[in-house]
């Protein structure tokens, strides 16, 4: 089995689930992931925990997709937090899933205080009668950092550096949320966009114009021209950003609808035009370029 939050199942993670699926191979048993159903310092930390690469229903299809054969998902909750590590390997680990092998990155930590880690794992295991395999995280010298990781992916997102990010991941970086009315300023200005409302607590990009999919639920991908910012051109102070798709060639009702965007490719820098036909101008070579940029044909008439 393998243990961690996994959040965003990026390569490094998808390097330890392989791992944990060539030791159940191996071993002719059933390949696990162990993972929580939050981040545990949403609990222990609240007010410093990071962004979610993505939510867990997102989490659990990505799990899902790598061939493991089940998902452990682990209620992390004040009580859970206060769990000894030896007391979260008995009755996870060894009473629950009688693990044979057990493999994590090497910083991995657990338990009460964090004080759970590889050699802790390693000391209990030979008495509950399952080894450990810690394995190196993987490095990326093209990103520039020593460890593929959740942070280095979220720290890639805030500067604006979607390219490293979706390398990092393996996959264009995807958020959820429901589509919500706005003020249909985009309409009037012949560009209407999808208002979608994202979790607070979830990771989003630097602000920005993007080429991207906006994905309805019936699995239709658009491709979609994103603005994701706070509309300098209109309002002098907004409070928060807002992200805004433009469906090419579309025209239909999305309200109410859930959607997942996925951001393909950071066009520009959001900005203050001087003058709304300055903006138009802009929009429309934004829109070309996002049709480039995704090879999205378009639509006759």
């Amino acid at each position: 089995m393998a243990i961690g939050v996994f959040d965003g199942v990026h390569l490094g993670h998808q390097h330890v689930l392989a791992e944990g699926r060539r030791l159940a191979a191996e071993r002719r048993a059933r390949s696990a992931v162990v993972t929580f159903d939050r981040h545990p310092a949403a609990v222990v930390r609240p007010e410093s925990a990071p962004k979610l690469l993505t939510d867990l229903e997102q989490r659990l299809e990505l799990l899902a997709a790598l061939g493991m054969d089940l998902t452990y998902v682990v209620s992390f909750d004040e009580a859970r937090s206060k769990e000894s590590a030896e007391d979260f390997i008995d009755t996870v680990l060894v009473d629950c899933l009688a693990a044979k092998a057990v493999v994590v990155g090497a910083d991995f930590h657990f338990g009460h205080q964090r004080r759970g880690n590889v050699e802790l794992l390693s000391e209990v295991g030979q008495a509950a009668g399952f080894e450990v395999d810690g394995i190196e995280l993987l490095a990326s010298k093209e990103e520039g950092v020593e460890a593929i990781s959740s942070t280095a992916i979220r720290a890639a997102l805030g500067a604006g550096d979607l390219a490293s990010a979706n390398r990092m991941l393996g996959r264009p970086h995807e958020v959820r949320g429901t589509v919500v009315e706005g003020d249909r300023r985009g309409r009037e200005l012949g560009y209407p966009t999808a208002n979608v409302a994202v979790p607070a607590d979830i990771c989003l990009p630097a602000d920005g114009i993007y080429a991207g999919w906006h994905l309805r639920p019936d699995g239709t991908a658009h491709a979609t021209a994103i603005n994701l910012g706070r509309r300098p051109t209109f309002y002098a102070d907004a409070e928060t950003s807002l992200l805004e798709t433009h469906l090419l060639d579309f025209d239909g009702d999305l309200y109410d609808e859930p959607a997942r965007v996925r951001f393909v490719a950071r066009l520009r820098d959001e900005v203050r035009f001087h003058s709304v036909d300055d903006l138009v101008r802009q929009m429309a070579t934004d829109v070309d370029e996002a049709r480039a940029v995704l090879g999205w044909q378009r639509s006759p008439g």
